[in-house]
């Protein structure tokens, strides 16, 4: 009889890890084709990725969900005994640790590099093949409150610290994800020093301390409470497409700049796919990674979960991102690798500066 297992929980410790693997690996019939997937991507949208993969091949997908912590905790303490076939993760700092950690299998796919650029995949392993790959793409930019702010005060990052902007920002942790990548990026940009300083600039800034998520710091802003904020593009874009008179009076309230368009591009991150060390099913794993950057796949994530492909030139249906730029916008080239080795180094900025 065959078991399948959709979630499970990561609340375990090290010494139980092996055994829940061998309670709970998931188990076919001999002859199904299975993937067995670590999946850091929430989005009920998702769904449909993952039953059209399967009428399409065959291939029974297995499913485990947690953050992006939680996935790296867990191979870790399963090591080679692990199940996982396939890891995806929605940050580029932690794709670059699960790499550095040794939780990937580079693989080589002639597919897979041609469609995602070099900037937004690992670099090449030292014995060959490449240790993950960014399927997705959120830009990260600056909303504003169109009553009380003007565009071209905030339409670069560096504006975020100017004194002319004292009071009005709000901002997630600084030891979130998303804004360690982004200011990973900009110690790139700008070097270590210009960065703690910038960064010491928002501090001095800000409305109030940073809370919340991005959808909260949008409607801190259409409500008064600041005038400029920091997000993902997808947040926004879930309240322009909501139909939700409340979230819909949100969007219309602020602006949104997409930074930096006149230099160096705005800042994305990636969602990303890796092949697990121990990949039992390793040929499935990548069959599913490719079918990710397909054209079908790829514009699923952007109607679907407001995401920007990773492939160019790919038409958008999405009526929220396509009010935003027309669909397109300079985005910066620095390799999200880069970005994920400055993490600690900026963590020890957000330190001095007391940005917490």
């Amino acid at each position: 009889m065959r078991r399948i297992l959709t979630t499970l929980s990561f609340a375990v410790s090290s010494a139980t890890a092996a055994l829940l693997v061998g309670l709970y690996a998931p188990v076919a019939l001999a002859d199904t084709p299975v993937l067995n997937i670590y999946s850091a991507r929430h989005y009920p949208t998702d769904e449909a990725l993952y039953s059209d993969f399967t009428k399409a091949t065959g291939i029974q997908i297995n499913r485990v969900d947690s953050d992006d912590a939680g996935i790296v905790a867990r191979l870790k303490a399963e090591g080679s005994a692990s199940p996982a076939d396939l890891i995806l993760l929605v940050d580029a700092a932690r794709l670059w640790r699960g790499e550095v950690d040794g939780l990937f299998l580079p693989i080589q796919s002639k597919v897979l590099e041609t469609a995602v650029p070099a900037e937004l995949r690992a670099k090449p392993a030292d014995g060959g093949g490449t240790a993950w790959f960014g399927l997705s793409t959120r830009a990260r930019v600056v909303v504003y409150d169109k009553l009380k702010v003007k565009r071209d005060d905030v339409d670069t990052y560096q504006e975020l610290a100017d004194p002319k902007n004292k009071g009005k920002l709000c901002i997630r942790s600084g030891s979130h994800p998303y804004n360690l990548s982004l200011f990973g990026a900009m110690t790139e940009h700008l070097g270590p020093a210009a960065t703690e300083a910038w960064l010491k600039g928002m501090v001095d800034n800000m409305a109030r301390a940073p809370k919340g998520g991005d959808t909260d710091q949008i409607k801190a802003v259409a409500s008064g409470e600041c005038g400029i904020a920091v997000t993902n593009t997808y947040y926004l874009a879930r309240l322009m497409r909501s139909t939700n008179p409340a979230d819909k009076a949100v969007a219309e309230r602020v602006g949104v700049v997409f930074p930096n368009q006149q230099s160096w591009g705005t800042h994305v991150n990636v969602a990303g796919g890796a092949v697990a060390r121990y990949a039992k099913n390793q040929a499935n794993a990548v069959k599913f990674l490719e079918y990710l950057v397909s054209p079908e796949a790829q514009n699923h994530f952007a109607n679907g979960n407001n995401e920007w492909p990773v492939v160019k030139g790919l038409k958008l249906d999405n009526p929220a991102l396509k009010a935003m730029t027309g669909g397109n916008f300079k985005s910066e080239l620095v390799p999200i690798s880069a970005v994920g080795m400055n993490q600690i180094k900026v963590q020890q900025m957000l330190d001095r500066v007391g940005f917490k």
